[in-house]
């Protein structure tokens, strides 16, 4: 279904301000969604959470059991059309869905991978043999799926695999040899999404199945965390793939191997704000109950200052997740029965950045909080007894998986700019009215939030400046410079996820009043004056990085007037508000 009629372009939040009445938030869910929160939720609940031990254990049978079960209950396909046996749900449901698996540990990463990137490629370029082929089995259980794109010798390098297939004489039968690594799922897999080189250049996607000759398994790897999870390599040997198995079109596999990992990005950001929910209320509860110098260490107000901060992170995080899940309804919602190549491209990849930033944000928020969360258990978060040590392992992996957060960061600034070379943005008008408005005297605004509205014109303002002094003195050699594009992203992201806590809470106030909104008045405060700060520090870090240029001296006193204008008070009172409330209902309620 659609949940807006407006179409609004990828990344045009770098250049120009957002609608409170263009963005969806978790209070707009309708009733189908809460449902689907709720069945979700209890699944993991009654079934996922009283067996984690098995998954640390690597029980896979368990892990099996439990994916048919959630099979029967339609959790395993959201994301296929009812014409192949799935629900055809919109990707609100899907966010859903994966914020629900983030407390389920690694069962959750076993879920949340076979329902999206080891599915979506078949639902998005499959033909409708292939479709109907594997599809009603993916939705319903039967079948379990996996994703290969990893090599010994390519990981962020996707595209550089050595896997080859070659058509044999006959004709019938592609000939794969290769390996491919840190396969999830793939102890148990019946269905291998696998991308090959035909004829040594031609990068293709092909759907494996288990039971192809010439397809084996290497041993489960000793991983770190995500143990319930199965990882092993994936050996082609002359294995045997019948033409009729290439996936999309030879030649193309880039296009379905990128785009689909949009999509993984997006959803595992909702997968690290689930955990980072339960993170927190375990820390909340922990520290009620544990007493220092005869305090419960909940009422020392260093600990509340934390909790206060853990909160306010979410707060934005919800916002950003089912922001970016209305932005890829709007893109996607009728390509279930495309089937032209470029048109499926061009509107997967319309919100790339804004995946990218999902992903980017959602791990390094769960690592932020999860690290806090076992400093306020103590020496106890060290043990293996208390469930924040699992989520303390299992959280570091996020910021590698689909892309690590630096090739994301480096995604940020480059699709910008190729928006803006194909004529979606005059960039360079934007740049210069940014340091015009900075230059002038802007008139004040009023109404709710007024302060936290201002603060995030002034990033987008500075992310501006600061991207016209980068291609000024760059040009098209703008990719090499890694550092400046690293600081850059981050204000980009520091961007997105304040704007949308802003509008959401702006939305809601509108909708009921400040009285009733005060709780997400108070989180967006928080978050937004302390993201202030780090947006200031990666600029002054950007511009330290550069010479002493005529050009980075004007760069730098607009940005320090930019930023320098914004007086907060009262800071420490704010976040003790906030933790008297978290500390008073034991866990964090936003909607």
């Amino acid at each position: 279904m659609k949940i807006l009629q407006d179409n609004l372009r990828g990344a045009e939040f770098l250049v120009s301000q957002g609608d409170p009445d263009q963005v969806f938030t978790p209070e707009d869910f309708t009733e189908e969604h809460k449902m689907i929160a709720l069945t979700t939720k209890q699944f993991v609940e009654r079934e996922v959470l009283p067996h984690l031990d098995e998954f640390e254990g690597q029980n896979f049978e368990k892990t099996v059991e439990l994916l048919r079960k959630a099979g029967g209950l339609g959790l395993l396909a959201h994301s296929i059309p009812e014409k192949y046996g799935g629900l055809g749900l919109d990707k609100v449901s899907k966010g859903i869905v994966g914020e629900a698996l983030g407390q389920a540990g690694s069962y959750g990463i076993a879920h949340s991978n076979h329902t999206c990137i080891a599915t979506l490629p078949i639902t998005y370029f499959g033909n409708d043999e292939q479709k109907s082929r594997y599809l009603p089995k993916l939705a319903s259980g039967e079948f379990f799926g996996a994703y290969c794109l990893t090599e010994p010798s390519s990981g962020s390098d996707a595209l550089s695999a050595q896997t080859t297939a070659i058509l044999n004489k006959e004709g019938t039968h592609y000939i794969l040899n290769g390996t491919k690594q840190w396969i999830t799922n793939a102890g148990f897999s019946d269905t291998f999404i696998v991308y090959a080189k035909v004829d040594g250049d031609k990068f293709t996607a092909f759907i494996v199945e288990k039971d192809f000759q010439g397809l084996s398994l290497g041993p489960e790897e000793k991983k770190m965390g995500i143990k319930g999870s199965s990882t092993r390599s994936v050996i082609f040997e002359d294995c045997k793939v019948p033409v009729e198995n290439i996936l999309g079109e030879i030649g193309k596999g880039h296009v379905i191997a990128l785009n689909v990992l949009n999509l993984g990005r997006f959803n595992l950001g909702g997968i690290c704000m689930g955990a980072a929910k339960a993170v927190l209320k375990l820390t909340i509860k922990y520290t009620n109950q544990r007493s220092q110098f005869k305090r419960p260490i909940s009422s020392f107000r260093a600990t509340q200052e934390k909790l206060a901060n853990m909160a306010s992170r979410l707060f934005a995080a919800e916002a950003v997740q089912y922001r970016t899940a209305q932005l890829l309804e709007e893109a996607l919602s009728d390509l279930y029965d495309a089937s032209d190549l470029d048109s499926i491209k061009n509107q997967m990849m319309e919100y790339a950045v804004e995946c990218s930033i999902c992903k980017v944000f959602g791990s390094e928020n769960l690592d932020e909080i999860v690290d806090e969360g076992v400093q306020l258990h103590g020496g106890y978060g060290y043990m293996q007894e208390y469930r924040i040590e699992q989520f303390y392992r299992d959280s570091r992996i996020n910021r590698i998986f689909e892309g690590t957060n630096e090739i994301n960061r480096f995604l940020i600034p480059n699709l910008l700019f190729k928006k803006a070379k194909k004529g979606e943005f005059d960039l360079d008008e934007c740049i210069k009215q940014a340091t015009r408005e900075i230059e002038s005297t802007m008139p004040s605004i009023e109404g709710p939030l007024s302060l936290e509205i201002e603060m995030v014109r002034s990033i987008r303002r500075v992310f501006l400046v600061l991207t016209g002094l980068i291609f000024e003195k760059y040009g098209d050699a703008f990719a090499n410079e890694q550092e400046s594009l690293l600081k850059l992203s981050d204000v980009a992201i520091y961007l997105y996820s304040s704007e949308s806590a802003v509008l959401r809470t702006v939305k809601t106030i509108q909708r009921n009043g400040m009285e009733k909104e005060d709780w997400k008045a108070k989180l967006t405060m928080n978050y937004v004056h302390d993201v202030m700060l780090k947006v200031e520090t990666s600029a002054r870090q950007l511009l330290n990085g550069l010479d002493l240029s005529e050009q980075s001296e004007i760069c730098r006193k607009l940005v320090l007037k930019e930023l320098g204008q914004y007086v907060v008070k009262n800071s420490f009172a704010l976040k003790r508000d906030i933790a008297s409330k978290l500390i008073q209902t034991e866990e964090y309620i936003s909607y």
